[in-house]
């Protein structure tokens, strides 16, 4: 019978991280993790299961050449680091789940073997003794979270030398004891410095000069850090949001900027992204940006928090806009500006009336 491939990348840190951080935000930044490592998946292996903070791959009766091996270890790396690159410098929440995102790492072991399976509610997924070794050598004595480990099964069915060295990869021999039987691999540490990171747009931090068009100032009796939540956190926005048929967003998300949604309002979409202005000190802020509302060409709508105590905080909103029709500026100044502080008055009577409720 074939040998497989049997690949699992392990995000480093988990237990510790989901112990000590919030635990929505922490589920959210590892779903977006695992989703980062799924699509970086560069040889068609399959995914037999999600287990919490690792993917459990294999390739059956299919082994890639010690090239390809290397490459796939090599894309998941630089795709999960180029990913808390992000959450690192487009982060908005200051919760600890998001402040210590970026200290998580990543360890992938590879191994091969002939796979057994078994049908579990339809789903064909490997099962027997390799699957055991495969996870057994998790459990290594490797002084370290950020590895690439290949079983000495693997590293003799691909020919790769034990002491393969290149511009990412350094690898040693090691052997753990386990149920009485030496286990071999190779192993080699990764430096994150070492990958080709992948660039991607980050959002600046919004400038504007002059007054807001509209301001509004209300007390909460909540932490600056909970109304923050309720307020960026997309999940709650139907709770104090009126006349918003569908808010259509990345559930698995921690927003940042950068982050987009879209609101849904009789059938028409309207397109928001993420944003940040410059703050005080101790002050919290979150912002949106949009194009699409009529009849404004740009408006920016930022939430401000100012911590009073603990329990209590102060909220401004500044709503910022641009035309440049006359006509259109004519139709704002005497007939939306009016309904645009109508409703949002009502929404943060909304908001104020949510966040009382949550209390409870």
């Amino acid at each position: 019978m074939k040998k497989s491939l049997l690949f699992i990348p392990d995000i480093s840190g988990f237990t510790k991280f989901v112990q000590n951080t919030e635990v929505e935000h922490s589920q959210h930044v590892i779903a977006e993790l695992l989703e980062v490592l799924i699509k970086s998946n560069t040889e068609d292996l399959k995914l037999a299961e999600v287990e919490g903070d690792a993917l459990f791959f294999y390739k059956e009766k299919d082994i890639p050449s010690q090239e390809k091996l290397l490459a796939q270890i090599e894309a998941m790396f630089t795709a999960f680091y180029s990913h808390l690159k992000i959450l690192k410098e487009n982060r908005i929440c200051p919760c600890t789940a998001c402040a210590t995102a970026p200290e998580l790492q990543l360890k992938i072991v590879a191994h091969c073997g002939e796979l057994q399976f078994i049908e579990v509610q339809g789903n064909r997924k490997p099962f027997g003794q390799q699957v055991i070794e495969a996870h057994r050598l998790l459990k290594n004595s490797i002084n370290s979270d950020n590895y690439a480990l290949i079983s000495k099964d693997l590293v003799n069915e691909i020919g790769l030398a034990p002491d393969y060295t290149s511009k990412l990869y350094k690898f040693n021999s090691g052997t753990d004891f386990y149920d009485g039987l030496n286990t071999e691999y190779i192993f080699s540490i990764i430096k994150k410095e070492e990958l080709s990171l992948r660039p991607f747009l980050e959002s600046k931090t919004v400038s504007l000069s002059g007054s807001p068009n509209l301001f509004f100032k209300n007390t909460f009796n909540v932490s600056a850090e909970t109304l923050l939540e309720y307020i960026s956190n997309l999940k709650y926005r139907h709770s104090w949001t009126d006349n918003v048929t569908k808010i259509e967003y990345n559930e698995n998300e921690v927003t940042k900027k950068g982050s987009q949604h879209t609101c849904v309002i009789s059938e028409k979409h309207f397109n928001f992204t993420s944003v940040v202005k410059e703050a005080q000190k101790g002050q919290l802020v979150y912002g949106e940006y949009s194009t699409s509302p009529p009849p404004v060409d740009e408006i920016y709508q930022f939430y401000i928090i100012e911590p009073i105590s603990d329990k209590k905080c102060i909220l401004l909103v500044e709503i910022y806009w641009k035309i440049k029709s006359p006509l259109k500026k004519l139709v704002m100044a005497f007939v939306v500006k009016r309904f645009f502080k109508k409703a949002i008055k009502n929404t943060l009577q909304n908001l104020f009336e949510f966040s009382e409720k949550q209390k409870k």
